[in-house]
């Protein structure tokens, strides 16, 4: 039997007003593998190959990831529906991106 396939939401905005809900109904359903809230992109340190550090994120951009879920879903479609609930919580957008696998 093949593992069931993983998928990356990141949520991204500022705030996250409803998310506690929906990450309880993801682990209710066994979906939920991983999520967290991350600090404001400000607080980010970018680190490059040769070891040099730059206080503040990697872009310089409007909309920042806020937040993510790692999650478990039969299949792309259940992975969007589940992110369309997701940005719902957030109220804001939610990317879907597949990990990659052994056949990837």
């Amino acid at each position: 039997m093949s593992p069931v396939p993983r998928y990356l939401l990141s949520a991204y905005g500022p705030a996250f007003p409803d998310t506690g809900a929906f990450d309880e109904r993801l682990r209710k359903d066994g979906h939920l593998v991983f999520a967290g809230g991350l600090e404001p992109a400000m607080t980010a340190t970018t680190v490059d190959g040769r070891g040099a550090l730059t206080d503040g994120p990697y872009l310089e951009t409007q909309d920042s990831l806020g937040g993510l879920w790692v999650i478990e879903a039969a299949d792309l479609d259940v992975a969007l529906a589940l992110a369309a609930e997701g940005s719902r919580a957030c109220r804001g957008s939610v990317e879907v991106r597949p990990f990659r696998t052994a056949k990837s």
